[in-house]
């Protein structure tokens, strides 16, 4: 009765216009139910014909719809009915309450499009969790759709969708969240939102007359959103364009954003532009650093092309000092000139290691051989000591065949960088010389390893050795020489893109050798890396199915990949074809395709692709490659690399089992990270030989430059790789797998570390990632070891005024001076002495003594007693002090000596604990590790300062010299201690009594 009084005053009060008596009502109407325990009397109300009373249903309804929604749900069709009745004025009011109904049933797909149906009446600035969750889902919408109409112009958008998407930006920008409403805006393609918030950011500070670095700063923020959160390469391409042309119209711009950009883009002509404006407005330090960044991230395509650019812009004087030095800059010989000198001046090489490793194993076994080879390669790579070998000429006597190949080969990694000397110290082993084509064949590709990136100088004489071998490729000995010249050619023009190199490494494939065949395939994607090519991979994949030949196919499969690098969708189609193709090497190779098109990026399509091929293709080489190439598309996300993984690694299939190990390894390579060492610790138990061979690698990767205060299981692996090698019984490639975790651990003189994104640009490092991708194809083929040299970078900072001098000055680390120190060298095992037998005591001799000692202690009773320790307390206040001190001095170093590792990785201690107010200082041109980074700062006062602002990031430093006019001390470089021309002489006047 009461639902009837209820209703029938409902009725009464709008018959008779009562507004009092309605107002009270439904001004109230949750008031009202709240007295009730149903839904049931407003629910009947909907189906008056009355729309007032509709309304006054819909009302009370919304108000009330969390509490009673499963109620409403069962009228959720006349609800629904409601609002599709046009004529109903309050129709927005029912799709309200509908979106209400189906979120609280878990249907927000149907929510969403109920709330969108609301217009006005759906209020975006309500405090509650529906509202949010459906605001959330509608930006998800929008983005999935906004994307969608990038591609295809002619897809729709919701007005009400888009009106919700721009309100919400709106509220983010007024509420001075900019980074979110940007990230948002890039996330959906709008780059017109992108260009406006940060065209209204530079507005307001112009009007509040401060400087531009809070816009700087959106934009870089804009430019990591757009590497790394940006899938589509055409957008990628608009955004990046779109910064460019704002930062170069700020007062003061960002002129290292724009070199990043210019390496995202490969784009030579606006790095030409940006070098001219520098020119011209004088800014010489600033061009130089901006030069130093683009060589040791860029590729020699673009450095090439800039070049000649500059050399041929009329617009400015070729000759000029300035234009001079920055082409020298871009040629990449003052970059390697003061990498080689830091590794030789720095050379912390235990060669003791090594020397026990040659003596452990039998020179006799190539296997081996080979293995000490590219062991000491590793140890020594940039450091120009080739002492090992040249103390050693008898056990190198004892190379045969692909043996000496790969020593020759070792040379140049040692010598890496040493764009002087290169070609002189390489002289006896040339082809010009007799001796095993082996020899000479290995000794040529040392030449390309040395230039690697860097070819220009070297690269004609190689290349006629090419030609020159070409025509002899029916001759055994030639064919073996061709090898080494085809993948000097590749090494040394990297990224070139050059087609008439291109054609002749093509006229060697053609002439169908395994041998030659084999290296110029590779080479061919090496020359041509990144490019995408479509014509090249066209011929590439026309031939593989043509040739029978296994190491042709894998290593124009491989090379197709090395086109592929970053070119994310627009590889789609190639990779495609390889992944269903029924030859498991091209199957192979798109594999790898797929892991460099996505190398970085996390993609989850990709990710999903090569989890399913590594459980179910029929190739176990296929599944392996695929667990590998993770390690490349996840190098980013390192972290979760290991739960990837986890299930794999108990996998029972080896393969798959070393694909977990190697994808670990590359992607965690120089992190220290605690999980990667613990995921791969059972593997190196692994009964399977190859197994643990893959372990001990990619240990030996994570581990490079840690010692046992920043990971304190360092110490426990080296042990364990010495006992592998010493084990007689042990498997010989788990014996290899040690003996090149040794050299990788240490590598570089203890020096260098793998680094796969550049700390200056932010991107990929190009050279670090195609020496990884091409070291794991020595699973066929060993001396391809020798690409891993490649990934070396070395940790180093090294200061360098305008004219290229490294002058010595003193740098601050904020930290223990032992936290990031070298590890201890192995201590040369001591030769046991023969223990001395015991003299036989008689019995009679034993009483004597015992009666003798028995005198001497009643003698002693009468003697003086000794004065108490209060008599001397000189003594006594000594040993509080010294005690005071040794306390002192253990709370100072208890950081150092923890068992807490001190790197970024480990998260159960604190960054603070290791930051300390009162720094040590370091030399200039010293080693710092990147977890050292962070603690390094230049003093303030000092005389050099750095043109760039310092924010803990490596490498070649250009510097500002505040007080030019004194004199200096610098570090002679090793171009200039092996340059023995006679110096300019300084400039000076002649007066005329000298006359």
């Amino acid at each position: 009765m009461y639902y009837v009084r209820l209703f029938c005053n409902v009725r009464s009060n709008l018959s008779s216009g009562d507004n009092t008596q309605l107002d009270f009502n439904i001004s109230h109407p949750y008031h009202l139910l709240t007295m009730l325990t149903t839904a049931a009397p407003c629910l009947a109300l909907l189906r008056e014909d009355d729309p007032e009373v509709k309304r006054y249903a819909l009302t009370s309804l919304n108000e009330v719809v969390d509490q009673f929604w499963a109620e409403i749900a069962n009228e959720i069709s006349q609800i629904e009915e409601l609002y599709e009745d046009e004529s109903f004025k309050d129709r927005q009011l029912a799709a309200l309450l509908a979106s209400k109904v189906y979120y609280n049933l878990g249907d927000y797909d149907s929510s969403v499009k109920y709330s969108l149906s609301a217009g006005s009446s759906f209020n975006i600035d309500e405090k509650s969790e529906f509202v949010e969750t459906i605001v959330s889902k509608c930006i998800d919408l929008y983005i999935e759709i906004s994307q969608s109409k990038f591609l295809d112009p002619e897809v729709v958008i919701d007005s009400q969708l888009e009106s919700i998407f721009e309100m919400m930006l709106q509220k983010c920008v007024q509420e001075k969240e900019l980074k979110l409403a940007l990230g948002i805006s890039l996330e959906s393609y709008r780059l017109d939102i992108v260009e406006k918030i940060i065209h209204s950011q530079i507005s307001d500070l112009a009007q509040e007359d401060t400087d531009d670095s809070e816009a700087s700063q959106l934009i870089n923020y804009v430019l990591t959103c757009a590497t790394t959160v940006v899938k589509n390469i055409a957008f990628k391409v608009k955004v990046l364009n779109s910064i460019v042309l704002i930062l170069r119209n700020l007062p003061n711009p960002d002129y290292f954003i724009i070199t990043k950009i210019i390496v995202q883009l490969n784009d030579h002509n606006l790095a030409h532009q940006v070098f001219v404006k520098l020119l011209s407005i004088e800014n010489y330090p600033i061009a130089y650093q901006a030069a130093f960044d683009l060589v040791s991230s860029a590729s020699q395509e673009l450095l090439i092309k800039t070049t000649q650019l500059l050399t041929n812009d009329s617009s400015i004087d070729a000759s000029s000092k300035p234009i001079a030095k920055l082409l020298k800059v871009l040629s990449g010989v003052p970059t390697c000139d003061l990498d080689i000198t830091f590794l030789y001046q720095n050379n912390n090489t235990d060669k003791g290691i090594l020397d026990k490793t040659k003596a452990t194993l039998d020179a006799r076994n190539s296997l081996f051989h080979s293995a000490v080879t590219f062991s000491n390669a590793f140890l020594h790579a940039g450091t120009t000591d080739d002492s090992f070998f040249r103390n050693n000429l008898e056990w190198l006597g004892k190379a045969t065949n692909w043996s000496k190949f790969s020593a020759s080969a070792a040379f140049g990694v040692i010598h890496k960088g040493n764009l002087l000397q290169g070609r002189t110290l390489l002289q006896p082993y040339l082809p010009e010389n007799n001796g095993s084509p082996y020899t000479k064949s290995g000794s040529l590709f040392g030449l390309g390893l040395i230039y690697a990136g860097h070819g220009k100088e070297v690269l004609e004489y190689l290349r006629g050795h090419l030609l020159s071998g070409t025509n002899n490729a029916d001759n055994s000995d030639f064919d073996v020489l061709l090898h080494g010249a085809a993948l000097a050619v590749g090494v040394a023009g990297m990224g070139s893109n050059d087609e008439e190199v291109y054609e002749e490494l093509k006229t060697v494939l053609y002439t169908d050798s395994a041998v030659s065949g084999q290296a110029a395939a590779l080479s061919m994607g090496l020359v041509m890396l990144g490019s995408g090519n479509q014509q090249a991979i066209d011929d590439m994949l026309h031939y593989a199915e043509e040739t029978q030949h296994e190491t042709i196919i894998r290593g124009l499969a491989v090379s197709i990949a090395l086109l592929c690098y970053a070119k994310e969708d627009a590889a789609e189609p190639v990779i495609a074809k390889l992944l269903v193709h029924q030859n498991a090497l091209l199957r192979y190779g798109g594999v790898f395709a797929l892991a460099l098109a996505y190398c970085g990026t996390s993609n989850n399509s990709a990710i999903q692709r090569l989890l399913h091929i590594a459980v179910s293709d029929s190739s176990d080489n296929v599944r392996r490659v695929s667990v590998i190439a993770l390690g490349f598309i996840l190098l980013r996300e390192y972290t979760t690399v290991t739960t990837l993984v986890e299930l794999l690694a108990e996998s029972h299939n080896p393969h798959v089992r070393y694909g977990t190990a190697m994808a670990v390894g590359i992607a965690c390579a120089g992190r220290g990270l605690n999980s990667a060492i613990e995921f791969l610790e059972p593997l190196t138990k692994d009964p399977v030989d190859f197994v643990r061979q893959g372990a001990f690698v990619a240990l030996s990767m994570i581990l490079i430059q840690q010692n046992e205060k920043t990971c304190p299981k360092v110490k426990q692996i080296r042990e364990k790789l010495a006992k592998v090698i010493d084990t007689r019984m042990e498997e010989s490639l788990a014996k290899f797998g040690a003996v090149l975790a040794q050299g990788i651990i240490d590598a570089g003189g203890r020096n260098v570390t793998i680094q796969l994104e550049n700390s200056q640009t932010g991107t990929l490092n190009l050279k670090s990632v195609v020496g990884l991708a091409v070291f794991v194809q020595s699973w066929y083929w060993f001396p391809f070891s020798h690409f891993l040299s490649l990934s070396f970078t070395p940790t180093s900072i090294i200061g360098v005024r305008d004219d290229f001098k490294v002058p010595k000055f003193k740098i601050n680390c904020h930290t223990s001076e032992y936290l990031f120190s070298y590890p201890p060298k192995v201590e040369e095992a001591k030769t046991k002495q023969t223990d001395k037998l015991a003299t036989a005591i008689l019995s009679t001799t034993v009483r004597a003594k015992a009666r003798a000692k028995k005198r001497q202690e009643k003698e002693s009773d009468a003697m003086d007693i000794d004065k108490p320790d209060e008599e001397f307390p000189a003594v006594k206040e000594e040993t509080k002090d010294k005690e005071e001190r040794d306390k002192k001095l253990e709370a100072t170093t208890s950081n150092v000596e923890t068992d807490q590792p001190a790197t970024e990785e480990f998260t159960n201690s604190s960054p603070k604990t290791n930051f300390v107010s009162t720094p040590y200082q370091i030399d200039n041109m010293s080693r710092v590790v990147p977890a050292q980074l962070k603690y390094i700062s230049f003093i303030k006062d000092e005389r050099y300062q750095p043109v760039r602002k310092f924010r803990g990031t490596g490498g070649i430093v250009v510097l500002h010299d505040s007080r030019p006019d004194e004199p200096a001390d610098t570090i002679k470089t090793v171009r200039q201690l092996t340059n023995k021309d006679a110096p300019l002489p300084a400039p000076f006047t002649l007066e005329e009594e000298d006359e």
